[in-house]
């Protein structure tokens, strides 16, 4: 993938509530994919997605069709 550190995100619309996912960005235009890990669990694996795939899973999610989660 890249020997760089990752730079993670946590949606602004998270409640902190423990069920929340963090987003790696800077590697979907230079590899194709977005790296996704558990917030609570930060030193646990890696999901690395293809960008489209994620892509497509957050605007199905921004206009509620629950067949994206």
């Amino acid at each position: 993938m890249t020997n760089e550190p990752l730079h993670w995100f946590k949606s602004s619309y998270s409640d902190n509530g423990g069920a929340c996912v963090e987003v790696a960005f800077g590697l979907a235009a230079s590899h194709g994919m977005v790296p996704v890990r558990d917030s609570k669990l930060q030193s646990g694996p890696v999901l690395r997605l293809p960008a489209a795939a994620f892509q497509s899973f957050v605007a199905g999610i921004k206009v509620g069709d629950s067949r994206s989660v």
